[in-house]
């Protein structure tokens, strides 16, 4: 059987785009992304970054669920420290009676954001250290067997929206396999601990009502393009694209100085991030991505394009699709 391949949309307002421009886009990629037969599309909560449009994961995926017939739209995923496990879980179980089968719930203990936009979510310094109690709480809630005497989701109860638990470090991986929850790593961006975590997560598995044998997601980036050449060009923008969101505090670095920082220690590290990317015509994509889903022991890959040009970007996603065989050519 073929790894499922999955989406990862960032929901990235590009250069002279707009919001309202990002979102659109991620409406046009659902829908194809539909018809070229992706298994699922994920959307992550990130705040107080001017580049990225999905600050709302479930008021997103309710629109985009509106827009599609029949492709698994999820959160990948919300920052459950920032919210309260409750709140989730009626914003999830809401979705999810408005559109069964159909939708996840990745969760995520990072801030998704800097210390001053963590205060302005009103989240305290320890607020990652409930996230395991926090989840065995929203996990109560959409099964029907709440943790809280009294307490119940509405909508939200019995609708069990299945769970994943994301991660870029041992701490996720010991947490799933201790709750018998798929994991999902953000190797596509933060890749030095992938080996090690999945290792670990397999180990010490524990089957749940939700998942009796492990389950691993591994996120890897995808620039396919009908030459090399323009995949690369692609590839190379997308990193100094990445210098000025990461360094550039508001304003944009021109490509010759962000080659300059790209070449420096600090540059170093954005290169690291990409570690994990398939770049390439579709037959160098299509072979690159079958040794990582090897290396990374993955049942399932999720894909992001950091292409910073929109058509490229959509390119990207189709000759995948065709490539892998999800839809003929």
């Amino acid at each position: 059987m073929a790894l499922p391949i999955s989406i990862l949309d960032l929901a990235h307002i590009g250069e002279a785009e707009t919001a309202s421009d990002a979102l659109c886009a991620s409406v046009t990629l659902a829908q194809r992304a539909e018809e070229w037969g992706y298994h699922r599309i994920w959307y992550a909560e990130h705040h107080n970054m001017p580049t990225i449009a999905s600050s709302s994961p479930a008021v997103l995926i309710a629109h985009i669920a509106s827009q599609t017939r029949t492709i698994r739209l999820g959160a990948g995923g919300v920052m459950l420290p920032n919210h309260s496990p409750l709140t989730i879980a009626e914003q999830f179980g809401t979705l999810a009676t408005l559109h069964p089968g159909r939708i996840d719930l990745g969760l995520g203990r990072a801030p998704g954001s800097d210390q001053q936009t963590q205060r302005a979510l009103r989240r305290g310094p320890s607020s990652a250290d409930d996230f395991p109690q926090d989840v065995v709480e929203l996990q109560g809630y959409l099964s029907g067997e709440s943790r809280v005497p009294g307490i119940e989701a509405t909508p939200g109860k019995g609708t069990n929206v299945p769970l994943y638990i994301l991660g870029s470090s041992l701490f996720g991986a010991k947490l799933a396999a201790a709750l018998g929850l798929p994991y999902a790593f953000a190797s596509h961006f933060a890749p030095t601990a992938l080996e090690e975590a999945v290792a670990l997560y397999r180990r010490e598995f524990r089957p749940s009502e939700q998942l009796d044998r492990p389950y691993v997601i591994a996120g890897v980036n995808v620039i396919a393009a009908d030459t090399e050449e323009r995949a690369q060009e692609q590839f190379l923008a997308a990193k100094r694209a990445r210098v000025s969101t990461l360094l550039g505090r508001g304003r944009r670095f021109t490509p010759e100085e962000a080659d300059l920082v790209l070449d420096s220690p600090a540059g170093r590290q954005i290169l690291q991030m990409t570690t994990y990317s398939a770049v390439g015509t579709p037959g160098e994509v299509k072979d690159y991505l079958d040794r990582f889903a090897e290396h990374a022991q993955a049942d399932e890959l999720i894909v992001a394009s950091p292409a910073t040009d929109r058509e490229a970007w959509l390119r990207s996603f189709e000759l995948l699709a065709q490539v892998r065989g999800l839809v003929t050519a």
